[in-house]
């Protein structure tokens, strides 16, 4: 039997071919791609609403929002050790707030041409500041710049913290638009312009124009006010009493923003003469030490505008600074003054002390003088030696120099001949020391300086070789850190380091010495340190530095490290007159440094008597040295016994054995009439 033919016209009008699995058909439509597309895109708007409403709500709860619209506190900055101790405790010099209406028009406008030009029209946040400045720091060379808007700034200042995280800077943001809604435009300015802060320990713009202007804000001339609008930027380091170059170049930054913004036109800008200085001192309403001094005004930068009371953590160590204080109390300086700088290989301070006392004189030897480093410079010289291929075992000739306009002497007259390089630095020849800058080349040894961190200005001729360049104790510290830590530069900091990104780490990394020039300079520094002129500075650990004593001995000074811990010992007047007695970097200086690094690095050491600390016994024992006719003999003595260097060899006698009578001295060579560099007693 045939199965019928299938018809498909009498299949029902309804009923569609499915595949096979498919459920009934439904009774709606299904919606076309693009309602599809409508609704999924209002889901993920309604999430997103959803997900705001969140935020906001958190924001508000956690943002200080009523608190925003109450006076700001007075600052207050309490500096505290890395061990919780108080170092010092800081106020503020400001005035009565300002009222915008009682200004001329050209002092707001200076803060808002080089801040928020876009002041009078943004709601608080300025999205346009915020993408160029986005823009400009991705492209830029390293410069960057901020999209916070006044408000904002005004906004920061009701938190008790100036850390970058994403909470913080979006509470900041939602107090900005809530200062919006219940403050006039003028009255967020009034805020901003009485509270922000100018440098100098002063805050709002009535302190700082009476502080550097002695005047009152409405009486503010046009550079004046552009001058006090540059120094946000970064208050302590552009002030213009100790900055006025970099204050005048960014006062003429802001005065041209005020013609980019229509406030003043290009002529009148070309006929503003530069702002000039009025100071008014105000007493400083605390106390403080050396370190607190040097490291305030860091403290300051990193708070920003923030207000009230805040705790600055420091990395300063309260033992250790005890020590150092206690190391300086006790060496015999006479009339002398001394200071003191301990920091890690990192370059984070732990100790400072600027002087003998600060009640009697503030003023910091460790950081704000300039002095001679004497040859503890000739770390650099030596370090351009093996950068030019040298190595601690080739010869130099330690002898006069009689050719040329500038003959050096050794100290004393005193010369050893032909020996190795590893010899002469710690003997600390001046000779050497010049024949070796002359052939690597006086611009090579300022390269090795400046790239160790050296900033002061150096002489461009062959004395630079024996220190005669006048550099800060501090500078000295960091090039001695740089070799402590294998990599440079260090650059001393009393601030735990903020965390970077990773552009400004890309920007700021360190080099590393190759390592065998790391090898040979850590030679040589620890032969001059337990073997030569520093010897009475040895420790019973790894003891790695120099000694340095310039002209007629006006400065003592003796650099070194040991155990994890750089230090810089300076003694001098601050008339620059000679210490008496001919004292030496291998006597007090040397001495100190060992009193106080022993405590530091928990190593016992033997406390000797006040005769035993006279300065000239000490230095004359620690360099003790001789001419004969059959070469040159090199005396130490410590406290194991005898040492004797007679031309390259090393005779070592222990206290148990008599020390056999030197070889007959012969008269000294007349050294030449030029100054001297000196490490050893007359």
């Amino acid at each position: 039997m045939t199965e019928p033919m299938h018809d498909p016209a009498a299949e029902p009008a309804f009923s569609d071919p499915r595949p096979f699995g498919e459920g009934p058909p439904s009774a709606f439509a299904r919606p076309t791609p693009w309602r599809r597309r409508l609704q999924i895109f209002g889901w993920i708007v309604a999430a997103g609403l959803a997900l705001m409403m969140i935020l906001v709500a958190w924001l508000a709860v956690t943002a200080p929002l009523s608190r925003s619209l109450k006076p700001i506190a007075p600052p207050s900055i309490s500096l505290m050790s890395a061990d919780g101790h108080l170092i010092a405790r800081r106020g503020a010099v400001i005035e009565r707030p300002v009222t915008v209406a009682e200004l001329p028009a050209h002092v707001p406008q200076a803060f808002m041409a080089i801040e928020d030009r876009r002041f009078q029209s943004h709601w608080g946040v300025d999205p346009r500041g915020i993408a160029r400045a986005m823009w400009h720091n991705l492209w830029s060379d390293g410069a960057s710049q901020g999209g916070s808007t006044i408000t904002q700034q005004l906004a920061k200042g009701v938190f008790l913290s100036s850390d970058r995280t994403f909470g913080r800077k979006a509470r900041e943001a939602l107090i900005a638009v809530w200062l919006e809604v219940w403050l006039t435009k003028d009255q967020i300015m009034e805020r901003y312009l009485s509270n922000v802060y100018f440098g100098d320990n002063v805050y709002g713009l009535r302190a700082a124009a009476r502080h550097y202007f002695n005047r009152a804000p409405d009486r503010l001339t046009i550079p004046q006010a552009a001058m006090l609008a540059g120094l946000l930027k970064a208050p302590s380091r552009l002030a213009p009493t100790t900055n006025l170059k970099g204050a005048r170049a960014r006062a003429a930054l802001v005065t041209q923003a005020m013609v980019d913004a229509g406030y003043i036109t290009q002529a009148e800008r070309n006929a503003l003469p530069p702002a000039r200085l009025n100071v008014h001192e105000e007493a400083d309403p605390t106390s403080g030490t050396y370190f607190a001094d040097w490291v305030l005004p860091h403290a300051r930068d990193r708070a920003g505008a923030v207000y009230g009371e805040q705790d600055i953590a420091t990395t300063l160590d309260w033992r250790i600074q005890r020590l150092a204080e206690a190391a300086i109390r006790r060496a015999p300086l006479g009339q002398a003054q001394a200071a003191l700088v301990a920091m890690k290989p990192d370059g984070s301070v732990v100790a400072m002390v600027g002087g003998k006392n600060y009640a009697k004189s503030s003023f910091n030897r460790a950081v704000q003088a300039r002095r001679q480093p004497g040859s503890t410079f000739k770390l650099f010289v030596y370090l351009a030696a093996f950068r030019a291929g040298m190595s601690p075992d080739d010869m130099i000739d330690d002898t006069p120099i009689t050719t040329g306009t500038y003959r050096p002497a050794n100290h004393g007259g005193k010369y050893r001949g032909r020996i190795t390089l590893r010899q002469a630095f710690a003997a600390s020849s001046n000779v050497a020391a010049v024949r070796l800058t002359q052939k690597v080349g006086v611009d090579n040894v300022i390269k090795v300086a400046r790239d160790l961190g050296v900033t002061a200005p150096l002489t461009e001729d062959l004395s630079l070789a024996l220190g005669t360049s006048e550099i800060p104790l501090i500078e000295l510290a960091e090039a001695y850190a740089a070799v402590a830590a294998g990599s440079y530069p260090v650059m001393a900091h009393g601030l735990p380091p903020e965390e970077q990104g990773w552009f400004e780490k890309l920007m700021q990394r360190q080099r590393r010495f190759s390592e065998d020039q790391l090898d040979m300079i850590r030679d040589l520094l620890s032969s001059a340190a337990n073997r030569g002129t520093g010897s009475a500075a040895a420790l019973r650990t790894s003891t790695f530095g120099k000694t340095g004593t310039t002209q007629d001995s006006r400065d003592a000074i003796f650099v070194g490290y040991a155990g994890g811990l750089v230090t810089a010992v300076w003694i001098g007047n601050d008339d620059n007159a000679p210490l008496p007695g001919g004292a030496a970097g291998g006597g007090v200086p040397a001495r100190i440094w060992r009193n106080f690094m022993a405590g530091a690095i928990n190593e016992p050491v033997e406390d000797t008597s006040d005769a035993e600390q006279d300065p000239d016994l000490v230095n004359a024992i620690a360099n003790v040295a001789l001419e004969s006719g059959i070469g040159n003999v090199g005396v130490g003595v410590d406290e194991n016994g005898m040492t004797l260097n007679i031309g390259p060899n090393q005779i070592r006698l222990p206290v148990d054995q008599p020390a056999p009578p030197p070889p007959q001295a012969a008269p000294p060579r007349v050294a030449p009439t030029q100054p001297e560099e000196s490490d050893g007693p007359p």
